[in-house]
């Protein structure tokens, strides 16, 4: 493959670049930056509307996967506490928002590309009725055309923000579903964005153009057998937002690279994804970066870097599973019984469908499972991976050991207009991804959080 001309095919949407499979219709990301740029006055005043003193000092947004990791690393990144990003379906951590709220001062952002995410359409219909369906304290970003966008406008939402349809989820971290939320907590969005310009600038480069050398590294580390990518711990969990874009983007036909945030890049399986970050307000460029370095890797991988194939399928079996009723989570198999099939070149997931504030207690776990099997071990929060590495689990190398943790998610919340409440959705999340894994012959384990 010839590398020297890839940084100039791809900005001529050249989808041999790929695989010729329509690859082309997904470049919007390359141009949103500056498109964005030309947003910012009518951002500026929308949020200047908001901005009258005890009107809104807090935002909830209510999203998953690329709608919701750009906007919790901006959140940490900066420490902006008025932005709460809820992307669980646990009752308990519902139940705790609620409590948190000050219903009367907290604006709502439904945000979802496709408008049909269950997730965000549950939290809506949940904290619309809880809030008694004024529309004053929600607003939409969502693509052109979508049930969510007729839904904003049937229930007059204060604003829909209109995504671009040529952009996937996981490259939307500097389109309407990353900007808008920096720009309601007070982002200086002229600064953010005229550096990430500056990187799209630099992307163009036949020599020194940092996505390219990034993508290259990425992709000829992946041929040399080191397909593990430890990516540098930062203070804003850039890696969070990095999983999903390579996990979904690679983890297909049997081929991928696995994220490892936080982990050591010392190994003959690993590589170092280095994140450049002195300043959060570098955070556009960074994302830039590595979204066109991901695309750069694509090509090394032979892979289409902007389709999910296998995503719909866990969503299929939590279908079944709430069609078919309650689902009672047995624990099977064990960690020992687990970690005992590890070989050179594994890596270990710790899928944690839990309430969110117990994580902590899933340290000793990871530790372990590092000390006994040797391997790379990742860890996310169900259903949030199910929208980042689930793409890579099912689609990717069978070198996954997917350990399941569960808890009791107690008594039962309801979502309006569903025949289910929370509870049963999130048992119906766990079982399904499980018995997906299951289907493709991957190892699997399953045990309660209390067992720890």
């Amino acid at each position: 493959m010839a590398t020297e001309q890839l940084a100039e095919r791809i900005w001529e949407r050249d989808p041999t670049v790929w695989t010729s499979s329509g690859e082309e219709k997904w470049l919007g990301w390359l141009d949103e930056p500056q498109r964005m740029r030309e947003r910012i006055g009518d951002l500026q005043r929308f949020v200047e509307d908001l901005a009258a003193p005890g009107v809104i000092d807090a935002f909830v947004l209510l999203g998953m996967g690329g709608s919701s990791l750009a906007p919790i690393v901006l959140k940490q990144s900066f420490g902006a506490r008025s932005l709460h990003v809820l992307d669980t379906t646990h009752p308990a951590m519902i139940r705790h928002s609620v409590e948190l709220l000050d219903l009367d001062r907290t604006l709502f952002i439904a945000s979802s590309k496709s408008g049909t995410t269950l997730e965000t359409r549950s939290h809506l219909d949940f904290f619309w009725e809880r809030n008694g369906g004024r529309g004053e304290f929600f607003v939409a970003i969502t693509d052109p055309g979508s049930e969510l966008e007729s839904l904003a406008r049937e229930r007059g939402f204060l604003e829909v923000f209109a995504g671009e349809p040529t952009i996937g989820g996981r490259y939307s971290a500097l389109s309407p579903f990353g900007i808008v939320p920096a720009a309601l907590f007070g982002l200086d969005l002229e600064r953010l964005l005229e550096r990430t310009v500056e990187m799209v600038e630099a992307c163009h480069l036949a020599h020194g153009n940092p996505g390219l050398e990034l993508g290259q590294q990425l992709g000829e580390g992946w041929r040399a057998g080191r397909d593990k990518v430890c990516i540098d711990e930062t203070k804003g969990g850039f890696g969070l937002w990095a999983e999903q874009l390579i996990a979904e983007s690679t983890g297909k036909d049997g081929k991928g690279l696995v994220p490892a945030p936080g982990e050591s890049p010392d190994g003959p399986d690993r590589q170092r994804g280095e994140v450049r970050l002195e300043d959060p307000y570098e955070l556009g460029q960074e994302f830039f970066r590595w979204e066109f370095a991901v695309a750069v890797a694509g090509s090394y991988l032979e892979i289409n870097p902007f389709d999910q194939p296998n995503v719909q399928a866990a969503k299929d079996k939590t279908n079944e599973v709430l069609a078919a009723g309650d689902v009672a989570l047995e624990p099977e198999s064990s960690p020992d019984e687990l970690f005992a099939q590890a070989k050179e070149g594994d890596y270990v997931a710790i899928q944690a469908f839990i309430d969110p504030r117990l994580e902590a207690k899933l340290q000793p776990l990871i530790e372990r499972a590092r000390r006994e099997t040797g391997c790379v071990v990742t860890h996310g929060p169900g259903p949030r991976y199910l929208h980042s590495t689930g793409q890579l689990h099912k689609g990717g190398p069978n070198t996954g050991l997917f350990l399941q943790v569960v808890d009791d998610p107690g008594e039962e919340l309801p979502i309006p207009g569903k025949p289910f409440g929370f509870a049963r959705l999130i048992r119906a999340q766990a079982a399904g991804d499980f018995e997906s894994l299951k289907e493709r012959g991957r190892r699997v384990a399953r045990i309660r959080l209390e067992e720890l």
